[in-house]
């Protein structure tokens, strides 16, 4: 089983996380921020993943420190989990469209971290939760799972559905990324290393 489990306790969070790449989609997520949690459900879900996610910390300063950090966890356990990375397929791109929104994910498990984001969001807040805290989730998720990620908007005008496609789109891209081939001896690079 590719899983693996991640503790990072700081001055400011405290993260545990669960993660199982070969999963069904399930979802056990308990932080304060209840939109963050809902975005995380649907990652798992359309990525098949099961996650488990525990985190506590400062969020009466703000949320960017939880958020960066479960990302920052997640990427972590990505990378554990996926190991030597023998035949996994390590590209995918996906469109996903949520009502007017479509969001464009491709990404690739190079060893290199890189985000490209080319979203804005229409408002600056869902609620309490601060939209630009989505480019820092990613941030952390890329650096310390060793990806390229491009993420791109390509239509859309609520701020929820774009965030929405985005989730879906990450967690789609990502699991067909992760997916063994039986046809791909050892590690998909003609250098033989990723």
């Amino acid at each position: 089983m590719r899983n693996s489990e991640i503790y990072r306790q700081t001055r400011e969070t405290e993260i545990k996380v669960r993660l199982e790449l070969d999963g069904d989609g399930l979802a056990n997520i308990n932080t304060p921020i209840y939109f963050f949690n809902h975005m995380l459900e649907l990652f798992a879900k359309h990525g098949l993943f099961n996650i488990e996610v525990e985190a506590t910390g400062d969020v009466e300063v703000d949320y960017h420190h939880m958020v960066e950090d479960i990302g920052i966890c997640l990427g972590r356990a990505l990378n554990d989990a996926l190991g030597d990375k023998t035949s996994i397929k390590r590209y995918n791109s996906v469109f996903i469209p949520m009502d007017e929104a479509l969001v464009f994910a491709s990404l690739d498990i190079s060893g290199r971290p890189f985000l490209v984001f080319d979203i804005d969001f229409p408002l600056e807040r869902i609620g309490s939760f601060e939209t630009e805290l989505v480019k820092e989730f990613l941030v952390g998720f890329v650096n310390n799972g060793k990806l390229t990620l491009h993420v791109k908007l390509i239509s859309g005008e609520n701020t929820h559905h774009i965030i929405e496609a985005l989730f879906k789109s990450f967690g789609r891209a990502l699991s067909g990324a992760v997916e063994k081939d039986p046809r791909i001896k050892g590690v998909p690079s003609t250098k033989g290393l990723i």
